[in-house]
C-alpha cells in the first residue's frame, strides 16, 4: 500500500471499524476521512468465509463452532464486497439456533467445553483452528470432522489464532501475554496437519488479544491491553518493532488496549484498533503513525483491511 493511495467508493482499498459504539465506520484509507457510518446493533463477534464465498464459519459464547451454507443466502449482504472483509465485520450476528432459514442453513456443528474467542481456517480450506477459554486449542478436519487437541497453559483463555498464508507456522496468543508459535506439516490431500512446536515468545505483560501474520508471511503481529501491538520477525521470531499508544504525559490515564491489527497488502502498513476510540495506519518499519481515524464514540475492537489489489 501506498499511504497517499486509496479512496473509498471510487477505489477498491477498503478500510471498516467497528466498535463498541454499535457502528461500523468505513475510511478513506490515505486520508482518514469517514465516508459511512453503518449502524450495528447485534452483538459483534467473529467468523470468515470459505474462499469459495459458499459456506462460513461462526462461533461463540455458546461454546460452539458452526458451519453454513451460504448458498442460501445469496440476496444477503452487498455483491461489490471483497470476500473476507466483509464477513470480518457484517455477518457478524450471533446466531442463537443451528436450523434453515431463508437466509442460511447451518451445515455442521463442532462442540467444545468452553465459549468460543476465535476460530481460524486453514489456507487448505479443509481445517478450522478453535480456540477456547479453557486454553484448549482445537484442530477440526471438515473432510473427516476428526479432531485434534492441544492446551499451550491449561486454564488460559486463548484470545486468538492465526495461520501464515504459505502455512508454514501457527500462532496462538492467550491471556498471560504469550505467543506461541508451531511449525506446520501436511495438511495437503488427505493428509492431516501436524503441528510441531517452535517457540514460546513472552510477548506482553498483560492480556494477549490478537495475532496476525502478514500476507508475506515474514512478520507477525500481536495485539495486548498492554497498549502495545509488537511486530516479530518469523525468521527467528525476534522483536521488529514496538507500536505503542502509552502516554508520555505522567499525570494522562491509559489510553487502554490495542483490541486488533490488520497488514496492507504489502505487508509495509498496519492498521490497529484500541480502546481510545481511534484506529490508526502505522509503517511497520519505522513505527511512525501515518494516518489516525477518529470517529468512533467508543473503544475500536475490530477491523477489516483490504488493499491487495493495488499490488
Amino acid at each position: 500500500m501506498n499511504a497517499a493511495q486509496g479512496t473509498v467508493g471510487s477505489d477498491p482499498v477498503i478500510l471498516a471499524t467497528a466498535g463498541y459504539d454499535h457502528t461500523v465506520r468505513f475510511w478513506q484509507a490515505h486520508s482518514g476521512i469517514c465516508t459511512r457510518t453503518v449502524q450495528h446493533q447485534d452483538s459483534v463477534s467473529f467468523t470468515g468465509a470459505g474462499a469459495d464465498g459458499r459456506w462460513m464459519y461462526t462461533g461463540g459464547e455458546d461454546c460452539m463452532a458452526r458451519i453454513w451454507d451460504l448458498r442460501w443466502a445469496q440476496a444477503a449482504g452487498p455483491p461489490a464486497a471483497p470476500r473476507g472483509w466483509w464477513s470480518r465485520l457484517h455477518a457478524l450476528k450471533r446466531v442463537p439456533h443451528c436450523s434453515r432459514s431463508r437466509n442460511l442453513q447451518c451445515q455442521r456443528i463442532f462442540q467444545v467445553n468452553a465459549p468460543i474467542n476465535c476460530v481460524c481456517l486453514h489456507p487448505n480450506q479443509a481445517e478450522l483452528i478453535v480456540g477456547d477459554q479453557s486454553g484448549a486449542i482445537h484442530i477440526w478436519d471438515l473432510k473427516t470432522d476428526h479432531n485434534e487437541q492441544l492446551i499451550p497453559e491449561p486454564e488460559v483463555s486463548v484470545n486468538s489464532v492465526h495461520i501464515d498464508p504459505d502455512a508454514s507456522y501457527m500462532a496462538a496468543v492467550n491471556s498471560s501475554g504469550n505467543c506461541y508459535v508451531w511449525n506446520l506439516t501436511g495438511g495437503i490431500g488427505e493428509e492431516v496437519t501436524q503441528l510441531i512446536p517452535k517457540t514460546k515468545i513472552p510477548a506482553h505483560n498483560r492480556y494477549a488479544l490478537q495475532c496476525k501474520f502478514s500476507p508475506d508471511s515474514t512478520l507477525l503481529a500481536t495485539c495486548s491491553a498492554d497498549q502495545t501491538c509488537k511486530i516479530w520477525r518469523t525468521s527467528n521470531f525476534s522483536l521488529m518493532t514496538e507500536l505503542s499508544i502509552k502516554s508520555n504525559n505522567p499525570g494522562e490515564t491509559s489510553r487502554g488496549w490495542m483490541w486488533d491489527c490488520a497488514f496492507s497488502g504489502d505487508s509495509q502498513y498496519i492498521v490497529t484498533a484500541s480502546s481510545d476510540n481511534l484506529a490508526r495506519l502505522w509503517c511497520v518499519e519505522t513505527g511512525e503513525i501515518k494516518r489516525e481515524y477518529s470517529g468512533h464514540q467508543k473503544a475500536v475492537v475490530c477491523l477489516a483491511f483490504n488493499d491487495s489489489v493495488l499490488g
